[in-house]
């Protein structure tokens, strides 16, 4: 359903800020801090869609100044939001938005992008704010490129996530490990509202506060759990459940947030703040894709017990509205059968499988034994799957692509011998078969190695690279052959890569 109409004119863009019909304590209301002479990097003519504005509303000067926060969109509020959270599992108090300013909402293009039909408008490394702490309030280059990439990337791949209008950049140097240029993300999203959002006023014992950001939440994104005898506890339960299945399609892709802390959780179960994450390669179920995460808390396997972790501090915030602890508690027991059967609906989706009950328990078996195969192997987490996805019910050369990721190709044949058998059981049809596995598995992900190449030639003013992954990205299933060295294996230079909260 269509609620407006393409905007070439990007002045003539209706914004309101319903965020700021919150009490005044939840916000600071201040404009973003001025970049001087920002240029365009790159900009996601899809995500534009998502806001009504046309492709040659991006390609102008006005674009370009409004998103790097140097003018104001008319009707504007800019605010930047305050929070609390815990990181790294230690609770850290008081944050918020430290180089975050929220412009306002507009019209989502289509209403299913947006349970009440509004989508934010966010800059990030829009200068300093209350929240920044220590903070010069501003992004790099480096960071927001990949931001811009990744949330994309993850949009293509059909995974719940806020999304990237923009990446602007400017000469202005900023400090980090070196000086680097400084850059503004332009972030789309239904809500940028964080479980740390209602941390915040619990641990600030404003029960007031409290109330009136779950009332707002519900009334704004949840509007049907109002009709719950308890809505607090539907809500909990709702957003458990939304967690839990937004941990189990990024374990089905291999991607890993690296910076789960609960201020960076989203209350519609989306993915949200991008920094040190990263994509499995050589699968390693301990893999750790931040390497200032030194006790690997966000490691790809921890990723489901910490969503529910994160749960569990939300239920902690949310008790006094909900009322008891032992309704806490059954609103959190959604968790572990919403990972459960999402995860295992994801694999026999991955593996080409139906979902036979006389099969669940062997199926199981049978996943565990890849994965295994795949760690010990150190075998490509994308290229196994997408390869995979090629093999025919009878051996034949097709198998020959998925064998040359596995030093123990006999452990490889007998596993496959066993999946072939399995596939016979439910009269697999391989043409059927293999286009639904491929449009699951995707032949393209955002490799740390890509980001790099495209982050290197940004910074020496080519553009061209950003636009490029940008255009395979949202096209992740598709065979693109014309780029295939896209989906080629890192170089051995790309070993050397580290990411971190640095950014």
């Amino acid at each position: 359903m269509t609620s407006t109409i393409p905007v070439t004119d990007i002045s003539n863009l209706s914004v309101e800020n319903q965020f700021a019909q919150l009490p005044s304590d939840f916000y600071t209301v201040l404009r973003p801090t001025p970049l001087a002479a920002p240029y365009l990097v790159g900009a996601s003519s899809k995500a534009a869609d998502a806001i009504g504005l046309s492709a040659d509303a991006l390609n102008t000067d006005l674009f370009t100044e409004i998103f790097t926060g140097n003018q104001l969109i008319s009707g504007s509020t800019p605010l930047a939001a305050v929070y609390s959270g815990h990181q790294f599992g230690v609770w850290a108090g008081q944050l918020g938005d430290g180089r975050a300013i929220l412009l306002g909402d507009v019209a989502a293009q289509n209403t299913a992008d947006s349970p009440n039909g509004r989508i934010e408008i966010q800059l990030k490394g829009a200068g300093m704010t209350p929240y920044s702490r220590m903070g010069d309030g501003r992004a790099v280059l480096r960071s927001s490129i990949r931001e811009f990439l990744c949330s994309e990337a993850m949009a293509g791949l059909g995974i719940p996530t806020s999304r990237a209008l923009s990446v602007t950049g400017s000469d202005h140097y900023v400090m980090r490990e070196t000086p680097e240029t400084a850059a503004v993300v332009t972030r789309l999203a239904p809500s940028f509202i964080r479980f740390g959002s209602f941390e915040h006023w619990y641990y600030n014992n404003a029960p007031e506060q409290l109330q009136a950001l779950a009332d707002f939440v519900l009334g704004n994104y949840y509007p049907a759990l109002l009709e719950h005898d308890n809505p607090y506890q539907a809500l909990l339960q709702e957003v458990t459940q939304r967690t839990a299945k937004l941990m189990a399609q990024w374990q089905a892709v291999g991607f890993m947030h690296g910076v789960m802390n609960t201020d960076n959780m989203s209350i519609l179960g989306i993915t949200l703040d991008y920094g040190p994450f990263g994509f499995m390669e050589a699968f390693n179920a301990g893999h750790i894709c931040n390497h200032t995460d030194t006790q690997g808390r966000y490691s790809y396997r921890m990723q489901p017990k910490i969503g529910h972790w994160n749960c569990h501090a939300l239920a902690q915030a949310l008790l006094p509205l909900i009322g008891t602890v032992e309704d806490t508690q059954a609103a959190l027991s959604a968790y572990q059968p919403a990972y459960q059967q999402a995860f295992d609906l994801l694999l026999h989706q991955k593996f080409g499988l139906q979902q036979l009950t006389e099969h669940r328990e062997a199926d199981g078996k049978l996943f565990d034994q890849f994965f295994d195969l795949m760690q010990q192997n150190g075998a490509d987490f994308t290229h196994s799957f997408r390869h995979l996805s090629y093999i025919n019910t009878a051996k034949s050369a097709l198998d020959e692509k998925l064998r040359d990721g596995f030093i123990d190709r006999s452990a490889l044949d007998l596993w496959l011998e066993q999946y072939r058998q399995r596939l016979q059981t439910e009269r697999s049809d391989d043409p059927a078969r293999q286009r639904a596995m491929q449009s699951v598995n995707p032949k393209y992900i955002l490799r740390n190695y890509l980001a790099q190449i495209a982050i290197e030639k940004a910074q020496k003013k080519d553009f061209s690279e950003v636009a490029k992954l940008l255009q395979i990205l949202e096209n992740p299933f598709d065979e693109q052959a014309e780029h295939d060295d896209y989906a080629a294996l890192p170089p051995d230079w790309a070993r050397e890569l580290e990411v971190s909260c640095s950014s």
